[in-house]
C-alpha cells in the first residue's frame, strides 16, 4: 500500500528531489495545507532528502510523515556547521509537527568571556548579559568544554564564580593569579583578554600550531594515546574558531538580497536575519523586464509593503543602493569583503539554485506525449518520441569533453548517456566538437545498427547545428536536427532548423519549460563531466593578466560559473555581485576577443 502511494501521488516530489543540489543545506516538508511539518539539515541536501523516499522506514511516525509530505523547500548554507544552527533557528520558529528534538527551549551554547577586574569564561546558552563577550553559538557544547579547559590551562584566568578569601588549587598548579588574595596589575588581565578574544574569532593561531606540533612529535614518539588527545583539542579549536554566516554576533536585524537571472525570468532571493540569526529564505520568480538593476530595485522596494523593514538591508550589487537607501530609508550595504561578503554569496547561491529549480520543476504535470507531438508539428516532422541532446564543454581548450543525453517519451533514459573525451587538435573549437561527437555517436550507432533517435538537439544556432549535420552527411546519416538558439539578448527564445528557419516558442508556454529541462540536463551532464577532469591547476590563463581578479576571486568565479559559456551567458549585473564592477566588465570583453 505504502509503496501505490509513493508511486502515485509523490512523482512531482520525485522531480523536486531530482534537481536538488549535493550541497549543505536545511529541508522543509509542508502538508498539502503549506503548512511546515518538518526540518532537517544535511551535509548533501539531494542524498538527505532522497533518503526519506527510497524505501519503507522501519519507524511508523517516518512513514506516516512521507506520507503527509506534499511539497519541499530548501536553503542552502556553506558548511555543515552552518545547517544545524539554521536548523535549530527554524524548528524553534515553525514548532513542526513531527520535529521531537530541538523544540525544548534549549539553544547551542556559546563561549562567554567576562570582562571583569579578574575576567573569566563560562558556557551560557543565552546571550543576554551585556557584561560578556559572546563566541557561537556552537552546534558541538562538547568542543566548547574542551577550547574552555584548554584556555583555561594556557592562561592564568580567574575559575571560581565567587571570590574565596585564600588561594585554591588551581593557584598552586599554577592555572590562577589568585585575585582573591592578590592585588593584579589591569594590565595583565587587558593582555590575557584581548590574546582569548583574537584566539576565539580565529585570528591568532599560535596556540594552535603549539598543539599541532605537540601531535606530531608524540606520534614519532609512537605515544599514539597522548597524539590523539592532542587531535581532540585541535578538533575543537577548529570547531569553535570556523566562520559561521547563519549568526552574527551585532545581533543586527538585517535582510539579504541578491539575483539570479536565466532565459528570460528573474529571481529575487532574500535571507532574514533576525537579532543575527538566520531565521529563513524568500524567493520570488518574475519575467525579466529590459533593465535588470531597475526591475530588482522596484521589487524589494515591493518586498517591503508587506514586510517590516529590518535595522539594515544587505544586497548584492552597490548599483541598487543610492535608489533603496532613499526609497525604504533604511540603511542598505553592501560588502567585497570579510563574513558579509559570505552571506551575500549565500544568497547568490540560494537565489541561482532556486531559479534552476524553477526551470526543473514548472509545469511537471503537464502531457509530455502531447508535448512531443507539439514539437513535432512546430518541425514539422513525426512525433519526436525520442531525442537526443548534445552539449561540449572546456575552458579555453582545457579538459574539453562532450556530452549526450536521451529522452525517450519525454522521459530521462539515463542507462543512454554518453561521455565524448574530444580528440581532435584545435579543443577550443567548438564547432570540431561537436562534428566529433555527434559523428562518433552515429558512426557507432550505424556499426552497431542500432536505432537513430528521431530528433537530435543541439544547444546553440546555425553554427552547431552546421557542425552537426557535417557529421550526420560524412557518414551518410538522415537524423532530423535542430538547435536551441538565443536572442539578441543572450536569452533562449527558440528552435532553429537546418536551413536557418526559427521557430520562436513563448517564454511562458509548456513546451518552452520542456525543451528547457532537456536543455539543463545536457548541460548539467556535461559539465559535472567536466568538472570530474578539471583540476585548480588546470584553470584557463584566459583571465590571468586582468587587473583586479586575483587567485581567490577566479576561484569564486569559477566555483558560480564553471565554464567560460557559462560566464558568457551570465549579465554584467550577475558577475557584479561578485566581483568589482570594472571586472566583471573586462571579463566580458576579454570573453568576445577570444570567441
Amino acid at each position: 500500500l505504502f509503496y501505490f502511494y509513493m508511486t502515485t501521488i509523490k512523482d512531482n516530489l520525485k522531480q523536486i528531489i531530482s534537481v536538488l543540489p549535493s550541497t549543505p543545506g536545511v529541508y522543509q516538508y509542508f502538508n498539502s495545507e503549506g503548512k511546515i511539518i518538518y526540518v532537517g539539515k544535511a551535509k548533501n541536501l539531494k542524498r538527505r532528502v532522497s533518503s526519506y523516499f527510497n524505501k519503507v522506514h522501519d519507524s511508523a511516525k517516518t512513514n506516516i510523515l512521507v506520507s503527509n509530505i506534499a511539497d519541499i523547500k530548501y536553503i542552502c548554507v556553506n558548511t555543515e556547521a552552518d545547517a544545524l544552527l539554521l536548523e535549530n533557528n527554524l524548528i524553534k520558529k515553525y514548532q513542526p509537527r513531527y520535529n521531537i528534538l530541538l523544540k525544548d527551549g534549549k539553544t547551542y551554547p556559546y563561549i562567554a568571556l567576562k570582562r571583569d577586574k579578574a575576567p573569566f569564561l563560562k558556557i551560557m546558552h543565552s546571550d543576554d548579559d551585556k557584561s560578556y563577550r559572546y563566541f557561537g553559538p556552537y552546534p558541538n557544547s562538547s568542543a566548547c568544554y574542551e577550547v574552555i579547559d584548554l584556555l583555561n590551562k594556557i592562561y592564568p584566568l580567574r575559575k571560581c564564580k565567587n571570590l574565596p578569601n585564600s588561594t585554591c588549587l588551581y593557584y598552586h598548579l599554577g592555572q590562577c593569579l589568585a585575585p582573591c588574595v592578590n592585588d593584579i596589575s589591569t594590565d595583565i588581565y587587558e593582555e590575557m583578554y584581548d590574546a582569548i578574544e583574537r584566539f576565539l574569532d580565529g585570528k591568532d593561531n599560535t596556540k594552535r600550531k603549539e598543539i599541532y606540533k605537540n601531535m606530531i612529535s608524540e606520534s614519532e614518539k609512537l605515544n599514539f594515546e597522548k597524539a590523539a588527545e592532542y587531535k581532540k583539542i585541535l578538533d575543537a579549536i577548529d570547531h569553535v574558531t570556523a566562520k559561521q554566516n547563519i549568526h552574527s554576533t551585532d545581533n543586527i536585524d538585517r535582510d539579504v538580497f541578491a539575483i539570479s537571472s536565466r532565459d528570460g525570468y528573474l529571481c529575487l532571493c532574500v535571507l532574514t536575519y533576525r537579532k543575527g540569526k538566520l531565521l529563513g529564505k524568500d524567493a520570488f520568480i518574475v519575467e525579466e523586464l529590459d533593465d535588470l538593476n531597475e526591475q530588482t530595485i522596484e521589487l524589494i522596494a515591493q518586498y517591503y509593503q508587506t514586510h517590516k523593514l529590518p535595522k539594515e538591508v544587505i544586497v548584492s550589487s552597490k548599483e541598487w543602493i543610492d535608489m533603496l537607501a532613499s526609497v525604504l530609508e533604511v540603511k542598505v550595504l553592501t560588502y567585497s569583503s570579510g563574513p558579509k561578503l559570505e552571506i551575500i554569496n549565500m544568497a547568490i547561491k540560494n537565489a541561482k539554485s532556486t531559479i534552476d529549480e524553477h526551470f526543473q520543476t514548472a509545469r511537471l504535470e503537464d502531457d509530455k506525449l502531447a508535448l512531443l507531438d507539439e514539437l513535432g508539428k512546430l518541425l514539422n516532422i513525426n512525433t519526436p518520441y525520442r531525442i537526443e541532446l548534445f552539449d561540449n564543454s572546456h575552458i579555453q581548450g582545457s579538459n574539453a569533453i562532450g556530452g549526450m543525453v536521451c529522452f525517450i517519451n519525454g522521459e530521462k533514459a539515463k542507462k543512454m548517456y554518453r561521455k565524448f573525451n574530444i580528440q581532435h587538435y584545435e579543443k577550443r573549437d567548438d564547432y570540431a566538437s561537436m562534428t566529433e561527437i555527434v559523428k562518433r555517436r552515429y558512426s557507432r550507432l550505424k556499426e552497431e545498427s542500432k536505432e537513430f533517435p528521431d530528433l537530435i538537439i543541439v544547444d546553440g544556432g546555425l553554427g552547431q547545428i552546421n557542425a552537426a549535420k557535417k557529421a550526420l552527411d560524412e557518414i551518410n546519416v538522415n537524423i532530423n536536427l535542430a538547435g536551441l538558439y538565443k536572442n539578441d539578448k543572450h536569452l533562449t527564445e527558440g528552435l532553429m532548423d537546418v536551413n536557418g528557419n526559427k521557430y520562436v516558442i513563448d517564454s511562458k508556454s509548456p513546451l518552452f519549460f520542456f525543451l528547457m529541462r532537456m536543455q539543463d540536463e545536457v548541460h548539467r551532464y556535461a559539465i559535472t563531466f567536466h568538472r570530474e577532469l578539471r583540476s585548480k591547476s588546470m584553470i584557463s590563463s584566459i583571465f590571468d593578466d586582468i587587473e583586479g581578479l586575483g587567485k581567490k576571486r577566479k576561484e569564486l568565479l569559477l566555483s558560480r560559473y564553471p565554464t567560460i559559456k557559462d560566464i558568457d551567458n551570465a549579465s554584467i549585473e550577475e558577475l557584479s555581485q561578485i566581483l568589482p564592477l570594472n571586472v566583471a566588465k573586462t571579463i566580458k570583453d576579454k570573453i568576445e576577443q577570444n570567441k
